[in-house]
């Protein structure tokens, strides 16, 4: 990666240029207190907060944050202080550098244990301010981008499994995409490079089949929509390492991976994108079991497209994703899309929607409620929280993502624990079922709650899969003075 101050100013200038001054003030601060001190690549330490800013920059951050990035190991690293970085800069800084620095008050411990709390605190400082995580993000980023330099495999490893499940799905849950692609499979190669080198020579080898019906589709479909008046740019995309590791895993043949193969195409608006799908349709056969309406039900992270799966030539599987160049720009940039749609305001406008329109932040929180302690509260994280999800629909016929694999008792704790524990049935597509039944992608769950209900058993804890459910109940039937154990009767 290309690392200098020249480039992050060159970066920064295209879209503020005012705030140059005070990223010059950061560095050169940051510069004197990591003066001592090197990477174990043998370059100097300021080359990594140089390239966290540099990444945040490419994602339009603002002053605040990109400041921050540069300054985010000098709270634990050097002798700096919290309230040296007032006096330099502003509270808002010194906060969200505070909130990116690890605890070190727990150097008695063991490193998992304070790894643990660490990783708390961060992901509640979110309820304070987004940007953090999002500086935690770019953090990350640039370490997996340098983990060859960590000699001691066993840390190689470490690192890549907690960013496989952690950090990995929380970038998609804020929907930086293309972040959590580059991070899961940066850790697939260090936790399986012989599993990771076969998909990539498999990928590369279709990739080269497919090479001649690529620009035969693209042809294609720029005459259907200049004979019909549309518009449009049309990119092509593969599913990522990991993605697709994944799906073979599910026993799938990588020809039957229906979203494989990518055309991404920006159309002018709304009505061009419905148009471009009818003649998409006229040209591919659509699989119809693939159809997915994200324009009239967005997901929870904003992100909006049309997805059909068609036949292609050669009977290759292909995923048209159909969308408008707003709905580009957050599929690209995600939750910080606010920092390009509003330079002033940006960062108020994230936390507003952050606080109110991103579902797992809430099931975070919860997970922090039902959590004995640090270690417990990552376990509720990685099993429910960032687990791979499936979308399905709530009795509203609102579109939410929960936990794959789980059952309707799981998904009526995750709605909500107070109908869960009031839970008396429980409505899918229509019709009755029972509390065992397995969740499955485009559900419609309606859960009838009546505050006379028996409420839950301890047969309740042998059907729940999510750790959050089973705390919830475990925690009920002791309010409740029932045995935790099922009766041999």
């Amino acid at each position: 990666m290309d690392v200098s101050i020249d480039l992050l100013l060159d970066i920064v200038s295209k879209y503020n240029i005012s705030v140059i001054p005070l990223i010059k003030k950061a560095y050169y601060f940051a510069l004197e207190k990591h003066k001592d001190q090197t990477r174990e690549s043998g370059e100097p330490y300021i080359n990594h907060p140089l390239a966290v800013a540099i990444i945040l920059a490419t994602l339009k951050a603002d002053v605040e944050t990109i400041c921050a990035g540069l300054l985010h190991d000098t709270l634990e690293d050097t002798n700096t202080s919290k309230e040296e970085l007032i006096r330099e800069f502003n509270i808002n800084i010194a906060n969200l550098v505070e909130g990116v620095t690890n605890i070190t008050n727990l150097s008695l411990f063991a490193k998992d244990i304070q790894n643990n709390a660490n990783l708390r605190k961060v992901l509640l400082s979110m309820s304070k301010d987004v940007r953090i995580i999002i500086i935690k993000l770019a953090d990350r980023i640039h370490n997996m981008r340098t983990l060859e330099y960590k000699k001691d495999l066993n840390k190689q490893q470490k690192k890549s499994r907690e960013t496989l499940k952690i950090y990995a799905p929380l970038a998609k849950q804020l929907g930086l995409y293309d972040i959590g692609v580059e991070l899961e499979d940066r850790s697939f190669f260090y936790l399986d490079s012989e599993e990771y080198n076969q998909i990539a020579a498999m990928q590369k080898e279709l990739l080269e089949r497919f090479e001649e019906y690529k620009n035969v589709i693209i042809e294609a479909l720029y005459n259907a929509f200049i004979n019909n008046r549309l518009f449009s740019s049309i990119s092509f995309k593969i599913l990522g390492l990991y993605e697709t590791y994944k799906e073979l895993m599910n026993n799938l043949d990588i020809k039957n991976i229906h979203d494989l193969l990518k055309f991404v195409l920006i159309m002018d608006d709304i009505d061009s994108c419905y148009l471009a799908l009818r003649y998409i349709h006229d040209l591919y056969k659509p699989y119809p079991s693939y159809f997915q309406d994200y324009i009239a039900q967005p997901k929870p992270n904003r992100y909006q497209s049309l997805h059909t799966t068609v036949f292609g030539p050669n009977e290759n599987m292909i995923q048209m994703q159909i969308r408008t160049p707003f709905m580009e720009k957050i599929t690209k940039y995600g939750i910080t899309a606010y920092w390009h749609e509003d330079l002033e305001n940006g960062s108020t406008l994230m936390q507003k929607a952050f606080d109110e329109q991103y579902p797992f932040y809430k099931s975070i929180l919860n997970a922090n409620k039902s959590a004995k302690n640090n270690s417990d509260f990552i376990q509720i994280l990685e099993d429910d929280v960032l687990s791979e999800k499936i979308p399905v629909y709530n009795d509203e016929g609102k579109m939410i993502e929960v936990s794959k694999n789980i059952t309707v008792i799981d998904y009526a704790y995750f709605v909500s624990p107070f109908f869960a524990n009031h839970m008396a049935g429980v409505i899918v597509n229509g019709s009755f079922v029972d509390f065992s039944y397995e969740v499955k992608p485009y559900d419609k769950i309606r859960i009838i709650s009546d505050v006379n209900s028996s409420g839950p058993n301890c047969e309740w804890l042998n059907i729940a899969r999510t750790t959050l459910a089973k705390n919830s109940i475990k925690e009920y039937l002791k309010r409740k003075g029932q045995s935790l154990t099922r009766s041999p009767w």
